[in-house]
């Protein structure tokens, strides 16, 4: 940087601020909101564009100066919103936003789609006084594209490294908004999740990610995958950034009804980061299958994350059984609620756009050819081949789903332990919490002898955010896994 305070502070302090840092020195005058755009936008310079070229962001918001310069004077002449108030904020590239930025789920037939209004969450940003940053890249369609599609991939956006290790695996659907924030390009960010599309980058990237219960953060303005499933949420360095953002994030929207049943529309979340937060916990450890994926570096590591559980004040059941573990699972009702969420999105979308259906997608990358399809789109064809909402295949499986994840699924195994929270390593228990549309927090378990970063993951049931967040807290408290990558 040409100026030599920001170039110092970029160096010495930027890297791993979090919202508190950040606020005390907006509130003693020692930077401005626009000094943090210029900084973040020189590091994504740096490190995502060139440098080690994490490739994470698709697109910067070309009026955040303007923002951040409207929001320092609304500061210094009325005083702070509150934690948010010029805070730099990444969104991932699947959520509308009414200005200057497209949206495009990472493709290209929607590369010249400009959103006509902002996501219900975005407005609840803006209310809260973030700066839109800019997009995030993300794997295509939110990995509902193709079949082979690697994680991170997108025809618009290439493809997005592991900021860690270009070897490791970054996690999808949400690598841009995950990768971003490990190489401290932002403060914090809002992915998606339709089945771990938040957990997995996050735990890939050392990071915070809450998957909310559905129903507590509008899905308004956001290309859709599954009106079931589908939820957006936050992904930061620290849990107490994550919950700030989710207290930003959430609220009642009444052009998004599952909204109404939000029983959480009153808490402050913040009340619940509780440095003991683990103690008197009684949390059940879904060791059979789940553990099984890990190799002897990663067991060593959840091993040693489940015993500090129980030195933190929690009862630990080690282990329990999620009676529909070994179900027969399909992905019929993310096919079929796929054609239908999209084509009624795309009714938004401009008709010079040039697709107004599943099908006009299909084909426009049929039309432009291998640039669009390296990894093809056999789902989105599978996709466009269901036959409606009152077909018989979609109406049993959701039945089927619904059954098996909540009732002999998260909610019997929960109500056998009377427990609080059930832990899953990484990512890899997000299916059944996921199509159940219950909540999970991942938080830094450690690192592997390779630098790989390893979770554990909390899950409980529908609104319970306020145990989650004290147990996550807890734990994150108590062992302080997270470390930058070696490139800042």
């Amino acid at each position: 940087m040409l100026n030599p305070k920001l170039e110092g502070l970029k160096k010495d302090w930027l890297i791993e601020a979090g919202i508190g840092d950040i606020q005390k020195k907006l509130h003693n005058n020692e930077i401005t909101s626009q000094d943090l755009v210029l900084m973040y936008f020189d590091r994504i310079a740096e490190l995502d564009q060139s440098g080690p070229a994490i490739n994470s962001i698709i697109e910067t918001n070309p009026d955040a100066l303007h923002i951040a310069a409207s929001l320092d004077y609304e500061r210094r002449t009325k005083g702070s919103r509150g934690p948010l108030h010029g805070i730099p904020v990444l969104l991932k590239d699947n959520i509308d936003t009414g200005d200057s930025m497209h949206t495009s789920a990472g493709s290209m037939v929607l590369s010249e789609h400009y959103a006509e209004d902002d996501a219900f969450l975005v407005k609840k940003l803006r209310e809260a006084g973030a700066v839109i940053l800019g997009k995030t890249n993300l794997t295509e369609w939110a990995n509902f594209m193709g079949e082979e599609m690697p994680t991170g991939y997108s025809s618009r956006g290439g493809q997005v490294l592991n900021p860690y290790d270009a070897d490791f695996m970054v996690g999808g659907s949400s690598a841009g908004s995950a990768a971003a924030i490990a190489a401290n390009l932002a403060v914090v960010s809002v992915g998606t999740e339709t089945s771990g599309s938040i957990l997995s980058p996050a735990s890939q990237n050392s990071l915070v990610g809450i998957k909310p219960t559905v129903g507590l953060i509008s899905r308004t303005g956001v290309i859709p995958i599954s009106h079931t499933q589908d939820t957006a949420g936050p992904i930061a360095r620290t849990v107490t950034d994550a919950v700030h953002l989710l207290q930003a994030l959430q609220g009642v929207d009444g052009k998004d009804a599952v909204t109404a049943a939000n029983e959480l529309v009153e808490t402050d979340f913040t009340d619940h980061l509780l440095a003991n937060g683990l103690s008197g916990k009684k949390i059940g450890i879904a060791r059979s299958t789940y553990f099984d994926y890990l190799d002897e570096s990663k067991l060593e590591i959840m091993n040693a994350a489940v015993e500090k559980l129980g030195e933190l004040g929690a009862e630990v059941i080690d282990s329990v059984e999620i009676p529909s573990t070994e179900a027969d699972w399909d992905i019929n009702v993310l096919l079929y609620e796929f054609k239908s969420g999209v084509n009624a999105y795309l009714k938004t979308v401009d008709p010079s756009v040039g697709v107004r259906t599943l099908s006009d997608i299909i084909r426009s990358n049929n039309e432009i050819g291998e640039d669009a399809l390296k990894y093809g789109q056999r789902v989105l064809e599978e996709s466009e081949e269901t036959s409606g909402l009152t077909d018989p295949v979609y109406l049993k499986s959701l039945e089927k789903d619904q059954y098996l994840s909540k009732t002999n699924g998260i909610d019997a195994v929960m109500k056998e332990h009377g427990l609080d929270a059930i832990v899953f390593p990484n990512n890899f228990g997000a299916m059944i919490p996921a199509k159940a549309g219950y909540p999970s927090i991942t938080v830094p378990a450690g690192f592997t002898p390779e630098g790989e970063p390893i979770e554990i993951t909390f899950t409980g049931g529908a609104f319970s955010e306020p145990a989650l967040i004290e147990i996550a807290y807890g734990f994150e408290q108590g062992t302080e896994h997270r470390r930058a990558p070696k490139i800042l």
